[in-house]
């Protein structure tokens, strides 16, 4: 905020003063429009935005450059174009170009004074001052709420919210206005065209209805914050509404999740949603999911699925396995925050999809994060020297182990009703194939040698949910739900002697999976298991109620998963836990 004693030294009064009378003054003041200064401490150029002769100008400008540099910037452009104006009019009348030489006024004012020409570009372009061009004067709006990004996506359905990509500098989404219409019939839209729209709704998000397929949607929004609003944005969707696939699998499920719960009650959901890029493969396509429509499979398709079943859940918490890393940051998390949810995303490494946890922001706050790839923990963390001990001493079990890039996601959070329960959220996705459940083991020792570090670090309750690749007959499953593991127990060998060690292993907490053993959680054309848990510490929380699964009969309407209704090979676990 300037200072008058500071504003003393940048600032000079005209000898005449600025009255009515003067018809140059009159005419200064006849039009008055907007000029967009964004300035910040920690960069070096400034920009100025504006609209002069209907064409916009964008000006990158060193914030430490004088103001009479840029002054004249705009004056000779101006000069310029009006050179290049009068020679084409000019040639068409067979005429010599008229002298245009003559140099525009130019000015930056700050409270009626002049700006003065030597003052520096950072001190000088204040909100609230104003730009002469001539006879158009422009109001200086200094770092008004903007959006940095906006888009709307790509797959409308009917049926399924419109969720846009917005990310705002300077200003807040909450803080901001939104206003959606709909082509009045089909093909109305046409550039310049305003009266082919109609209002349809005025929320963050939208939900277009059977009645608006084959139209396209607009969407005028408004970054604002506590004090004002910055420049409206107007997004027009690239395609049509489209009709949607009618009855999802889980549109009964939601009957159960109508609302959020209270601070009593935790709701976690854990999913493996099926990344991209190993949908679009020829083997998926062609192998593992032929009975699948090829554009069922298609990832706008399927996260317009994604998106109305995770946010007609209402959870508080939800892990998400096999998350693209454009998935999450241009769909997930725009859409999730749209309903009160913020996230963090872990990529694995050498792929291009991770793990992703939200967390309901009117409940919790994040206060850690200690995600780690399992075998570089394994190689480097001493806590694990012992197993590293013993995995070294069969090198081709520990070369397998070592180029796994499996990865534990690990976020812990803080309730805001009550700062004294906190909850250690573990998300994982282990090693897939059938014949390793030695590996699994092994990664499930280093994980929990992990959440017993962290939660030693913040004393709370455990929840660790993911997509164990593990039935409830394997070592696995017994390790967590009993505690503890034989070392001569059958999945040590689970790929044969050459990568057989054989060691007892504890777990330092007691687990109960608080969806109990499900028939199956992934459902292919090959096989059908149950592999996905949310494994919880019974002595702090229980469980209120298990959301069930689709019946046999959804789930193998279009003869197993992926489907037109379905968009992932698992299907999701959701549950309501009590504190205790």
């Amino acid at each position: 905020m300037f200072r008058r004693a500071f504003l003393s030294g940048l600032f000079y009064r005209r000898g005449l003063p600025l009255v009515d009378n003067n018809a140059a003054v009159r005419r200064f003041y006849r039009r008055m429009e907007r000029a967009v200064v964004r300035c910040v401490p920690w960069e070096s150029k400034l920009t100025i935005s504006f609209t002069l002769d209907g064409s916009h100008k964008h000006m990158l400008r060193d914030q430490t450059e004088e103001l009479g540099k840029v002054l004249a910037r705009i004056s000779n452009s101006i000069i310029k174009a009006r050179g290049k104006g009068k020679k084409a009019k000019a040639s068409k009348a067979g005429e010599a170009a008229a002298d245009v030489s003559e140099e525009p006024v130019v000015r930056l004012y700050f409270n009626g004074d002049f700006v003065s020409e030597d003052s520096l570009n950072s001190d000088a372009w204040q909100d609230g001052a104003e730009l002469q061009v001539g006879e158009t004067r422009y109001k200086i709006e200094r770092n008004p709420p903007t959006f940095t990004t906006a888009e709307l996506p790509a797959s409308l359905l009917a049926g399924f919210p419109v969720c846009p990509k917005l990310e705002v500098e300077f200003g807040d989404l909450k803080d901001s206005t939104f206003t959606w219409y709909k082509e009045s019939s089909p093909n109305a839209h046409a550039p310049g065209q305003d009266g082919c729209w109609v209002e349809a709704g005025n929320e963050r998000v939208f939900i277009p209805s059977n009645l608006d397929i084959g139209l396209r949607l607009k969407l005028k929004c408004t970054p604002g914050n506590e004090s004002r609003y910055g420049v409206a944005k107007e997004l027009v969707s690239p395609g049509t509404v489209e009709a949607g696939p009618g009855v999802c699998t889980f549109d009964n499920r939601h009957m159960y999740t109508k609302k959020v719960t209270d601070a009593s009650t935790v709701r976690v959901v854990s999913y493996n949603i099926l990344a991209d890029i190993y949908a679009q493969t020829e083997l998926s396509k062609t192998v593992l999911y032929p009975y699948c429509a090829p554009y069922a499979l298609e990832l706008d398709y399927r996260q317009s699925l994604i998106k109305k079943e995770l946010s007609g859940y209402n959870a508080d918490i939800i892990c998400l396995q096999e998350v693209d890393k454009g998935a999450f940051s241009d769909s997930l998390s725009p859409a999730l925050d749209a309903f009160g949810m913020d996230g963090v995303f872990r990529i694995k490494e050498k792929q291009h999809e991770g793990l992703a946890t939200f967390y309901r922001r009117s409940k919790f706050k994040l206060i850690g994060q200690h995600d780690i790839m399992l075998s570089e923990a394994l190689m480097k963390d001493a806590v694990h020297s012992m197993l590293l001990e013993k995995v070294s001493s069969n090198p081709t079990l520990k070369e397998k182990v070592v180029q796994r890039s499996t990865t534990l996601q690990v976020t812990v959070l803080q309730s805001l009703s009550d700062p004294s329960k906190t909850v250690c959220v573990g998300n994982t996705h282990l090693y897939w194939h059938p014949k390793g459940g030695n590996v699994r083991l092994i990664q499930m020792a280093v994980a929990l040698k992990h959440l017993k570090q962290v939660s030693e670090e913040h004393p709370g309750t455990l929840l660790f949910c993911g997509d164990f690749n593990s039935t409830p007959s394997s070592g696995l499953f017994q390790l967590l739900s009993q505690g503890s593991l034989p070392e001569d127990h059958s999945d040590w060998a689970s790929n044969g002697p050459e990568e057989l060690i054989q060691m007892e292993l504890l777990s330092p907490f007691q687990l109960t999976s608080a969806c109990g053993e499900p028939a199956y959680t992934n459902y292919v054309g090959g096989f059908h298991g149950c592999l996905d848990y949310i494994f919880m510490e019974p002595e702090a929380l229980q469980v209120e109620q298990v959301i069930p699964l689709p019946s046999h009969q959804e789930v193998t309407t279009y003869q197993a998963l992926p489907s037109v209704s379905h968009p992932s090979d698992h299907i999701a676990l959701v549950c309501d836990l009590n504190w205790k």
